[in-house]
């Protein structure tokens, strides 16, 4: 299962189930279809739903507004901090389990739910643990208007309406404390809170069943119980463009879905992530890899962890930088972001290999150092860019850089953006590799 015909630039997906067996053991693996943000599909449910801009102000490929977009929706990701005082996931007693969230989401899923089946077009987080959708709703985003067999229809969730739903108590492994709680028996109360734009979630815990299919020939269908939220009342970006379905995370936590299905027995605990041409692709839950991949070893802190890892060195061209860094690798995440002096060494080395006429700033244009890129150029002239991880492990960038094309040239960025906070590994680093988020041996593989 390796990744092919990938480009550059993968931004909000929109994901469908299909779930295939693994050649290399036999452990099921539930595999999701991805598509570009921009892509045909998304822009007609952006079309029927009348959310985020107009359709007809929708960026062209490779154009400045493109790119703009993109990077202003990574723009949030500069206020990230691992802190008990932002991006904090608490189940109503106060008692956080330190998160980075994010809004805005880059990855959407479709998912069913239920007795009789409840569809949801959910966004994908890989920086936070709890599955929520809407539910009984007090304040949600609207669904109105929206065809009933539409893909990409906004469900609310009735658990009165189906007859495998539970509720999950306060004596429950997943609900930590009882505060907010009557008595033992009593409903399981959660409040997710993120970052920016006073934006949360709250509501109850509850169970039902997640329906999954395998595509062989049996066409074997399971039906796991998973715990999740019922959000009764969601605020800020949650009312439209940022998860208006819900919210699904992968996180390490045992309320995650992959901490369930695995705890259960229905999958390794680990999942994949392939980026394709024009934003096709697949996420691959219970995908461990290939046993020839490359591998790092997550930086783990048992009190917030995520997906971090160490980069000891960094080549751009010729020329070897020595330096030890700390990374978020983050899929939700368009670009590449550095902190200084970390970005101004590579940035200006970058800058010292090229041999073209530097663009002049346009605020417009996210990327600081730009191109022009000259008639008789090939891709020979762009430096290269590798990475080696702790442990030795190297990673090639494919594409370090993004094409803009105007209507007098065509202009080439180093795809790498200045943070104040964290250093995040985008997916443009990523592109041309299937990336396995390993979380039974702790490491993050990767294999062109």
């Amino acid at each position: 299962m390796e990744c092919r015909n990938m480009s550059s630039i993968f931004t909000l997906l929109l994901i469908s189930f299909s779930i295939w067996l693994s050649p290399l053991s036999n452990a099921r693996i539930f595999t999701l279809e991805m598509h570009h943000r921009f892509s045909e599909p998304v822009k007609k449910w952006y079309h029927l739903t009348g959310n985020y801009f107009p359709t007809r102000n929708w960026p062209e490929k490779g154009s400045v507004e493109y790119y703009a977009e993109l990077a202003h929706h990574d723009g949030v990701l500069r206020g990230r901090r691992l802190s008990d005082s932002n991006g904090s996931l608490t189940f109503s007693d106060g008692n956080s389990t330190f998160r980075i969230s994010s809004l805005g989401f880059l990855h959407y899923t479709t998912v069913t739910l239920g007795t009789p089946e409840m569809k949801f077009l959910v966004a994908l987080d890989t920086g936070s643990d709890l599955f929520w959708v809407p539910c009984a709703c007090g304040k949600c985003a609207s669904g109105d208007d929206l065809p009933y067999d539409s893909d990409f229809e906004l469900t609310i969730y009735d658990p009165n309406g189906s007859s495998t739903s539970k509720n999950v108590t306060c004596n429950n492994d997943l609900c930590p404390h009882y505060y907010g709680c009557t008595g033992e028996s009593s409903q399981c109360p959660y409040s997710v809170s993120y970052v920016s734009s006073e934006t949360s979630t709250s509501g109850i815990l509850v169970e039902d069943v997640l329906h999954l299919r395998t595509e062989d020939g049996d066409m074997e269908y399971i039906k796991p119980y998973i715990t999740f939220g019922c959000g009764r009342v969601q605020t800020g970006s949650f009312l439209d463009i940022a998860a208006p379905n819900g919210l699904f995370g992968l996180g390490f936590e045992k309320i995650s879905v992959p901490s369930i299905l695995s705890r259960e027995g229905y999958i390794a605990n680990s999942f994949s992530m392939c980026f394709g041409h024009d934003g096709t692709g697949r996420i691959s839950f219970g995908d461990k890899g290939s046993p020839d991949q490359e591998e790092t070893p997550f930086n783990m802190n048992l009190y917030h962890p995520i997906y971090n890892i160490t980069v000891t060195q960094i080549r751009v061209g010729t020329t070897l930088h020595v330096s030890e860094l700390t990374a978020l690798v983050d899929s939700g995440t368009s670009f590449t972001y550095l902190v200084d002096p970390f970005y101004t060494r590579i940035s200006e080395s970058f800058h010292s290999h090229v041999r073209d006429k530097r663009r002049p700033p346009d605020p417009r244009i996210p990327f600081k150092y730009c191109y022009i890129m000259s008639q008789d150029a090939n891709t020979s002239l762009i430096p290269s860019m590798s990475l080696t991880m702790k442990g030795g492990s190297q990673m090639v960038i494919y594409d370090p850089i993004i094409v803009i094309s105007t209507l007098r040239e065509l202009v080439y960025c180093l795809a790498v953006i200045k943070s104040e906070e964290l250093n995040i590994i985008g997916q443009n680093f990523m592109t041309g590799y299937r990336i396995v988020f390993d979380r039974e041996k702790l490491v993050l593989g990767w294999k062109k």
